[in-house]
């Protein structure tokens, strides 16, 4: 199966009304700005959209409502890993006959399997599905890391495993994995500051939380990689480094949703456990770096102080 995915895929939030309902109002919007921006693809029911916080019905209604909203035009990559196989597997034939694209599986949190229950987890969801799969490695949130040779193994045994998500930070693991993987094997950067090394090794784009409030220069800086021009990609993401810092100041999404609260893009909603900036001068140097990045304009950051 060949569906090799390239460029920028938005790690959409997912925007809350005050009653704490889903604010489907604002996340048209969203999708609307991501796409007339150029992205390559819209990821939703990720970290960064607080899955853990939807119900089942939430959960499969975003991406019933994402995939209507987007209608074709990008590849919507719709996250739908648990850690629980059957409920994955559930999901992901929701996600199939809903229409996604592709779906993408988050290592299974708090279990800590082995590896060969790595696999045979992964192993499980693809064969019951005929879309094509990303597997989603982020030892930091789920407490287990997705080995090379697992990967390879599940590679070799699923054609439709087309890509991997990679948030391990580690930058070796991820070579390994571009060297050893077949042609139009995609390997995706999970972190917007590292997206740029990555694509010099090789790699393919990055599943971005950026992009939801800059959409246009995470497309520039990830388009100028992949057609070689490193010199303005450079440029761009030492530009951009204020921007990936500072929406990592505390836990993802609570920056960025701040951050597009600032220049009205939503309002500033959380689930429980997530809940608002811990500290002011977090939300003041978002504000500084939005205004500096002219995301924000001097204007609307006296309205938003």
């Amino acid at each position: 199966m060949n569906q090799s995915l390239t460029g920028v895929f938005t790690a959409i939030v997912t925007p809350f009304t005050d009653s704490g309902k889903i604010d489907e109002e604002s996340y048209a919007k969203l999708i609307q700005k991501q796409i007339k921006a150029g992205i390559s693809g819209i990821v939703p029911c990720g970290t960064t959209g607080e899955s853990p916080t939807l119900s089942h019905q939430e959960h499969d209604h975003m991406i019933e409502m994402t995939i209507d909203l987007v209608g074709g035009r990008v590849p919507v990559v719709a996250g739908t890993g648990s850690n629980s196989t059957a409920e994955a597997v559930r999901l992901s034939l929701h996600a199939q006959k809903a229409g996604a694209d592709v779906v993408m599986l988050v290592n299974p949190y708090y279990n800590k399997p082995t590896q060969q229950g790595l696999y045979l987890h992964f192993r499980e969801i693809a064969n019951a599905i005929d879309i094509p799969c990303i597997v989603y490695n982020i030892k930091g949130r789920t407490g287990v890391n997705v080995e090379t040779e697992t990967l390879l193994k599940l590679v070799e045994s699923c054609p439709n495993v087309i890509g991997v998500k990679e948030a391990s930070g580690d930058l070796a693991q991820m070579k390994e994995v571009i060297d050893q993987t077949p042609a139009g094997f995609s390997v995706l950067s999970g972190d917007d500051n590292i997206a740029l090394k990555l694509i010099e090794l090789g790699g393919s784009g990055v599943v971005s939380v950026a992009s939801n409030i800059a959409p246009g220069k995470m497309v520039a800086l990830v388009n100028a990689a992949l057609n070689g021009d490193f010199e303005t990609a450079k440029e761009m993401d030492y530009e951009l480094s204020i921007l990936f810092k500072a929406l990592f100041l505390e836990t993802n999404p609570i920056p960025i949703k701040a951050a597009m609260a600032m220049t009205g893009l939503l309002r500033e909603n959380y689930r429980l456990p997530m809940c608002s900036l811990s500290s002011d001068s977090h939300r003041q140097r978002i504000r500084e770096t939005l205004v500096e990045l002219a995301l924000l304009e001097r204007e609307q950051e006296a309205i938003a102080v």
